[in-house]
């Protein structure tokens, strides 16, 4: 790919050029994450959006405090519900940046974003290039929803300039509304995990690209995004067994099931017999969302959200 131009200087007024963009970021008790991520986009001009989930912390307060709209909830609606109810309410922006509590976005990035999807028109999602805490440059080289750019070694080649990628993480995503309302936003049978891919696939089907902007750069704080509570790596993990099996299913893939539970059960059993906790939430959320999903048990009935 050729390089986009110049970014402009502001992203937050869009003007006739379309390039109005508002950012949503759904918090789940991320006090302490978003005093950094609201900054950032306050200093980048862009408007926020924060969708809170039920946070028991201060989040409301704090992202009120920095100026950002709130669409508070009384239960945890799930990463991608609440991220539609926010696309949903930025009905002035052309493009929305869906962004993690703990994803910090550095000079300039929200505008080269926007010089990207202008250079490059045929995309459908744009993601920053994301590092880490230790430096290193978050790249994810395959998805196993991706049937397109297929690497099924997981061979890491990371880009050094704008390209098109089998799988943008959802860490961070530009997107035009528009598009993400045609296309029904992030599935809403999906409580957490795996929205990202879905999406990823869906856009890639409608025949647009997904392209890594280089020149954009992002921090991600791993693991802040949500404040650690008991029996979090317990419903993490089980949510990441069942939204595996629910879209191998979708999209036709083998289903994973039977071979996460034979996996995780025994290990979780070995876990209990030695009063491993860690064990016991890491491989038995994982088995039991395995059973659940070959029960025909939905992530929604899970968390009380099912109709």
């Amino acid at each position: 790919m050729r390089q986009p131009p110049n970014p402009p200087p502001s992203t937050g007024e869009g003007g006739g050029s379309g390039a109005a963009l508002t950012a949503v970021v759904v918090a789940h008790d991320s006090a302490d994450a978003l005093p950094d991520c609201l900054a950032a986009l306050n200093r980048e001009g862009v408007p926020v959006i924060v969708v809170d989930n039920a946070s028991r912390d201060a989040s409301v307060a704090v992202a009120r405090a920095h100026g950002a709209r709130v669409v508070a909830h009384p239960r945890n609606e799930g990463y991608g519900r609440a991220n539609n109810i926010g696309v949903r309410a930025a009905a002035d922006a052309s493009h929305v940046l869906i962004l993690n509590p703990d994803l910090i976005l550095q000079p300039g990035a929200a505008a080269a974003l926007i010089a990207a999807a202008r250079a490059w028109p045929d995309a459908g999602l744009l993601a920053p290039r994301i590092h880490e805490p230790d430096g290193r440059f978050f790249f994810q080289p395959r998805s196993l929803l991706a049937p397109y750019l297929t690497n099924p070694k997981g061979l890491r080649a990371l880009p050094e300039g704008d390209a098109c990628a089998p799988f943008l993480v959802g860490a961070c995503l530009m997107v035009e509304r528009a598009l993400f309302l045609r296309l029904g936003g992030f599935d809403e049978n999906i409580f957490l995990f795996y929205e990202d891919d879905d999406l990823c696939r869906r856009v890639a089907d409608a025949g647009r690209a997904l392209i890594h902007v280089h020149g954009a750069v992002a921090l991600h704080g791993r693991g802040r995004s949500s404040a650690p509570q008991p029996g979090r790596v317990l419903r993490t993990r089980w949510h990441q067994a069942w939204s595996r099996a629910y879209v191998s299913r979708k999209y036709g893939l083998p289903n994973p099931s039977l071979g996460m539970l034979a996996a995780n059960a025994p290990k979780a059993l070995l876990s209990a017999l030695i009063l491993r906790r860690a064990g016991i939430e890491r491989y038995g959320g994982s088995a039991l969302g395995a059973l659940a999903a070959l029960r025909g048990v939905s992530a929604l009935a899970r968390e009380g959200l099912a109709p």
